[in-house]
């Protein structure tokens, strides 16, 4: 099994030049292979090391948990501690955490035995932030080799196609991008830019970058700035997950892809599905604006009653459950949990609530666990943050936390007024009392490197 399909390249822009990878990746693994015993660690977000030492690993089948390298050091030596990794790859500059030694830039582990993992684990990622207590999903070489050439098949990815790095590789839509291109045998050039930075821009156009992959957040940013695809005559294909878009930005965006030739495509994910499940065709979005589409080739949607029982049947509302073969093994806690093998057999109650229509198509509408209560009565957080958007009060940025009895809405760049006016509009459109909604302003909402809201830090300022 293989990620590098025939003629996949990186094209490095920090080193101006493109990799050899059938040089590179076999040097790299020779590396691996001398370290001990263990799941490795990779700190890694875009950079050339970051991205050979995963292809090695993937090669090579030595198991790596790609890190992101801006998680505190306080956080880094606690997930050393519980899950004893063979060594921390780009180590931060620091004094090793109790049994690990530092050597050529690397936390090493000073004892030879460790967990051996399961020898179908490939990647194990992080399923949730910086902060709290994340545990791994355990991916299989075959779950994301699944879904890399499923995605690929959707997308219509081709040796001629050319994706900026405009996502972490340690998050997992980034390493989706990453996976199916190469498998590809496509292009993937490095920009360490963000999508907001000039350069980043600059690459596009060089390269001739013909898809773009971005969240919800960035989305809004491109529509301050008057994204124009136009301007960008190779660029065909915008894709979007992590997280729900607004209506109206689908329909914008959408408009502005088919005027320009192009396609807009929402997805749908999870990193335990390795990580996406869904996506909705670009020539159907138009019709159906609410919808991720249907399950990938390979997958299948059922929607679960609160009773335990399954359906297909269409307008029903459910915990949406997906079957495929890029289900995650199961989570991890500690090293211990590493040696196991599938838990899941494929299949994934996502937690997420959802219905399907008549053609299959699935309609995400909240989380189970993103439930707020106002005065007793149950809301979707989800739900709270789109109707604020909607209320016409010139917000587009808002993320809403449960706190006892009512909800706190964090707006972005909201005038006091303006907050005052929201939780009104919000009062008058639920018909319960505006003190039931606590809205704040907030300058900036923080986030993830992901890109999603950081509901943890938001949760810590109330």
């Amino acid at each position: 099994m293989t990620l590098l399909g025939d003629g996949a390249r990186i094209v490095d822009l920090a080193a101006g030049r493109a990799l050899d990878l059938t040089a590179a990746v076999p040097a790299a693994a020779e590396e691996l292979a001398a370290l001990p015993e263990g799941v490795l660690f990779v700190r890694t977000a875009v950079d050339v090391q970051g991205l050979i030492r995963y292809l090695a690993a993937f090669e090579s089948s030595r198991a790596v948990a790609l890190i992101d390298p801006a998680l505190s050091v306080e956080s880094l030596a606690k997930l050393v501690e519980r899950f004893r990794p063979g060594a921390v790859l780009a180590a931060p500059e620091c004094e090793p955490p109790p049994g690990y030694l530092g050597k050529d830039g690397h936390w090493v582990r000073a004892e030879t035995d460790g967990v051996r993992p399961h020898p179908d684990l490939a990647v194990l990622l992080a399923t949730s932030g910086s902060t709290g207590k994340p545990h791994f999903a355990r991916l299989s070489r075959h779950a994301l080799l699944s879904n890399a050439q499923a995605i690929a098949e959707v997308l219509g990815i081709g040796p001629e196609d050319v994706a900026p790095t405009s996502l972490p590789l340690h998050y997992s839509y980034g390493l989706s991008v990453l996976n199916s291109h190469l498998v590809r045998g496509a292009t993937v050039v490095l920009q360490p830019a963000g999508l907001l930075d000039d350069d980043f821009w600059d690459a596009v156009t060089e390269h001739g970058c013909t898809s773009l992959a971005a969240v919800p957040y960035h989305y809004e940013m491109l529509r301050r700035l008057e994204f124009d695809p136009a301007r960008y005559p190779r660029l065909h294909t915008l894709t979007q997950a992590g997280g729900r878009l607004r209506p109206e930005l689908v329909t914008e965006f959408d408009t502005k892809m088919r005027t320009a030739g192009g396609g807009f495509f929402v997805m749908y994910g999870q990193t335990e599905a390795a990580p996406r499940m869904a996506t909705m065709p670009a020539d159907r979005l138009a019709e159906k604006p609410g919808s991720v589409g249907p399950a990938l080739p390979g997958g299948a949607f059922g929607i679960r009653h609160n009773d335990g029982t399954e359906t297909t049947h269409p307008k029903i509302t459910g915990e949406v459950i997906y079957r495929g073969p890029n289900v995650m093994m199961g989570y991890a806690e500690d090293a211990r949990r590493l040696a196991l093998g599938d838990e899941l057999d494929g299949v994934l109650a996502t937690g997420d609530l959802g219905y399907l229509d008549e053609e299959g198509f699935l309609f995400v509408t909240g989380r189970l666990k993103r439930i707020g209560q106002v005065f007793g009565n149950r809301l979707s957080l989800d739900d709270l943050e789109q109707a604020v958007c909607a209320t016409g009060l010139g917000v587009d940025i808002v993320a809403a936390v449960p706190a006892g009895d009512k909800v706190v809405l964090f707006a972005e760049g909201a005038a006091r007024d303006i907050c005052k006016d929201i939780s009104l509009a919000l009062a008058d459109r639920l018909h319960l009392h505006s003190s039931g909604f606590d809205v704040r302003a907030i300058d900036t909402v923080p986030r993830m490197a992901s890109g999603k809201v950081d509901y943890q830090s938001l949760t810590d300022l109330i």
